[in-house]
C-alpha cells in the first residue's frame, strides 16, 4: 500500500471532501445484475478510503462491477491520509460509511478496540480461508476475530532500477545486500549516484529499516518487535541501523549525500532516476515505483525501469515486507448487510482481477490469475509476493500506533530522518526509538 499519497485529489474526490457529502456514486438507474450474484437492488453502499486520482478511478470500476452483479450502487468517499480522525467525525456525526479500506493494520486493531467493526461473516470467511495465506487472516483479526479482508497489497521489498545505467557500468541485479552496495560504488564510478533516496518523506526511511531487519534478525524478532514486546535497543536493532549507516553516510552510494536525500521526497526520488535527467541509477520502495515511473515519466516497464528483489543481508533471507489496504465493514452504516456483500465480493479473484486489468494494483488473492496483470513485471511482483506466502511479514510502522510509525515530524519518521542526517551513533538512536516507542505503545 502506498499508505502516503502520491496522486492528487481530483474531481469529485476534491468536491466530497469540501463539502462533506458522500456523493459520488452513480446515479443511473440499476437492476439486479449477475443470476449468481444476490440483488441488492435500491441499496447504496458508501465506501471510504485512502484513495484519489487514478486509484480511485481503478477502484471505481471494481465497485462498477459489484453494481452490476448485484444492483447496489456505490458512492465512494475519498479520507486522505488520516483514515481514523475522518471516520471517527462520520460515526460521531452519524454518517458512517458502511466499508472502509483501512491501510494500517494499526488502525484496523484501534477500530476493532473501539467497537467500530462487524466481525466479517461465514460466507466472507470463507471465502478469506480459501483464497489468502493465513499471514493475510492474522493480519486482518483482532484477537481472533477476522474483521478486515486485504484487497489491496504492496511490495515493499523491490529495488527499482534503470537497465541502461547496470548495463553502461557493466554491472548486473545483485543477489546479496553487500554485493548491492558494490553494485553502486562501481555505478558511482561510471559517473552516475547508485541511490536515490527520498529522505524528506520519514515513512521510505522505516521501510529501509525494515527489510534490513527482517532479513538480519529474522522474522520472529521483526514480529516483536513490531509488537514492541522487545525493546528498540535491543542489539539486533542496533545491529540493523549500523548496516543501514554504512550505505547512508557512503556520498558515493547515496545521490547528492545525506544534505540531498533530506530534501528528496519519494516522487522526486523516483525522478532522480527515472526522469528527464537521471542523477541516480536505483531507487528502493515498492511496486508502486511503476506506476509514479509510467504514468509521470512515460517510462515502458519492464525495458526503461525493472527490478529486483531486496536483496539478503548477510547469512539472513532475502524480506518480503507488505503493506495492504483491509476493506472493514461498520456496525453504525446504514447500508452494512449490503457492505458485507462487497466485502464478500473484494474476497474473491473476479473482484481482483477487474483491477488487476487496470494496472498499479497487487493482490494477495491466491486464486487470482497472474495473466490477469497488464505486464510482465507486475506479474513477476504478484508472484514474488503470493510464493512468500506466510514469510510476508507487514510493514513494521503501519502496524505501530500513529504516533510512534505513522506520523509526519515525529517518532519513528524523524529519528530516521536524524539517523540519516547523521548515522554515526546507532545505539544513541537506538535508545531515542525505544523512548518515542514505549511512549506511543504505553509499555
Amino acid at each position: 500500500m502506498m499508505r502516503r499519497r502520491t496522486t492528487l485529489l481530483t474531481g469529485c474526490t476534491a468536491l466530497v471532501l469540501a463539502l462533506g457529502a458522500t456523493a459520488c456514486g452513480s446515479d443511473d438507474p440499476v437492476t439486479a445484475g449477475g443470476g449468481e450474484g444476490q440483488s441488492l437492488s435500491g441499496q447504496t453502499v458508501t465506501v471510504a478510503g485512502v484513495w484519489s486520482g487514478s486509484e480511485q478511478k481503478n477502484f471505481q470500476k471494481v465497485l462498477d462491477a459489484f453494481t452490476e452483479k448485484t444492483g447496489a450502487k456505490t458512492a465512494f468517499v475519498s479520507t486522505g491520509d488520516n483514515v481514523s480522525t475522518v471516520v471517527g467525525s462520520k460515526i460521531e456525526g452519524g454518517n458512517a460509511p458502511d466499508v472502509v479500506m483501512v491501510p494500517q493494520v494499526g488502525v484496523l486493531k484501534q477500530f476493532a478496540e473501539k467497537g467500530w467493526l462487524k466481525p466479517l461473516d461465514e460466507k466472507v470467511k470463507s471465502q478469506v480461508g480459501g483464497n489468502f495465506a493465513d499471514v493475510w487472516q492474522n493480519y486482518g483479526s483482532v484477537d481472533g476475530t477476522l474483521y478486515g479482508l486485504y484487497f489491496k497489497a504492496a511490495h515493499k521489498s523491490t529495488v527499482w532500477y534503470s537497465p541502461a545505467a547496470l548495463e553502461q557500468a557493466g554491472v548486473t541485479p545483485p543477489a546479496t545486500y553487500d554485493a548491492m552496495l558494490e553494485n553502486g560504488r562501481t555505478i558511482s564510478d561510471s559517473g552516475l549516484a547508485a541511490f536515490s533516496v527520498a529522505g524528506q518523506d520519514g515513512w521510505t526511511l522505516t521501510d529501509w529499516f525494515e527489510n534490513v531487519y527482517l532479513s538480519q534478525a529474522g522474522p520472529e524478532k521483526y514480529d516483536a518487535l513490531a509488537a514492541h514486546e522487545i525493546k528498540w535497543t535491543d542489539p539486533t536493532v542496533v545491529d540493523a541501523l549500523t548496516t543501514l549507516g554504512k550505505l547512508f553516510k557512503d556520498k558515493q552510494l547515496v545521490a547528492g549525500g545525506q544534505k540531498q536525500a533530506l530534501n528528496t521526497d519519494f516522487p522526486g526520488s523516483v525522478e532522480k532516476v527515472f526522469g528527464p535527467k537521471a542523477e541516480a541509477a536505483m531507487v528502493y520502495e515498492g511496486d508502486f515505483v511503476a506506476g509514479v515511473a509510467k504514468d509521470q515519466f512515460g517510462k515502458d516497464i519492464g525495458t526503461d525501469a525493472d527490478f529486483f528483489p531486496f536483496p539478503p543481508v548477510g547469512d539472513g533471507k532475502a524480506p518480503v515486507v507488505s503493506g495492504g489496504d483491509a476493506a472493514v465493514v461498520l456496525k453504525d452504516g446504514k447500508n452494512s448487510d449490503a457492505g458485507m456483500a462487497l466485502v464478500e465480493y473484494l474476497a474473491s479473484p473476479e473482484a481482483a482481477a477487474v483491477w488487476a486489468e487496470a494496472g498499479g494494483f497487487l493482490s494477495p488473492n491466491k486464486k487470482l490469475d497472474l495473466a490477469s496483470y497488464g505486464d510482465d513485471v507486475t506479474r513477476a511482483t504478484a508472484k514474488s509476493l503470493i510464493e512468500a506466502g506466510d514469510s510476508v511479514r507487514f510493514d513494521m510502522s503501519d502496524q505501530a500506533p500513529a504516533a510512534f510509525g505513522g506520523t509526519k515530524g515525529t517518532g519513528e519518521w524523524k529519528i530516521l530522518q536524524d539517523f540519516l542526517r547523521d548515522p554515526a551513533d546507532p545505539a544513541k538512536t537506538a535508545a531515542e526509538l525505544e523512548k518515542a516507542a514505549a511512549k506511543a505503545y504505553g509499555n
